[in-house]
């Protein structure tokens, strides 16, 4: 059994109210449940935790991280400046995997850099909320491949 942290940054407290034709009518409460369901199906525990202030994200990261075997982040507007968060995802030693509700490579030139990404073992972008339901089952792929080795 894995545990999963599941991190949510700045605005997305809104989903289902923040500009549903790019993020659609789901709420952050509805994710957290289908993450927790998908995760249960391999054997997986989920701590689902959101904050629109970066240092609770890394005091987050820092109290769960040495438990955990990884993390999905969807880091909003953080994704491109977060360094600490990035500090903290790598002082924890956990896979990680990015989601973006939204294509963040068809958007604004500024949103199309994230500082995790070259860290992560993927990047889930544009594929809705179900993004994150792809970033279990990729971890879960990691966790298996790295029990059979």
């Amino acid at each position: 059994m894995a545990l999963i942290l599941l991190i949510n940054g700045p605005n997305l407290n809104n989903l289902g109210n923040r500009a549903p034709e790019l993020y659609g009518s789901t709420t952050l409460a509805d994710v957290e449940v289908a993450v927790t369901e998908r995760a249960s199906e391999f054997g997986h525990d989920v701590r689902a935790f959101q904050s629109n202030h970066e240092g609770a994200i890394v005091d987050f990261i820092q109290e769960h991280g040495a438990a955990a075997d990884g993390v999905i982040i969807n880091a909003g507007a953080l994704t491109q400046v977060g360094y600490s968060i990035l500090d903290a995802l790598l002082d924890a030693g956990v896979k990680v995997m990015e989601v973006h509700i939204s294509n963040i490579h068809a958007r604004e030139e500024f949103r199309r850099k994230s500082v995790i990404a070259p860290y992560a073992v993927g990047q889930i972008a544009g594929l809705g909320w179900r993004g994150y339901l792809y970033a279990v089952d990729g971890l879960s792929h990691v966790f298996a491949l790295e029990t059979d080795n």
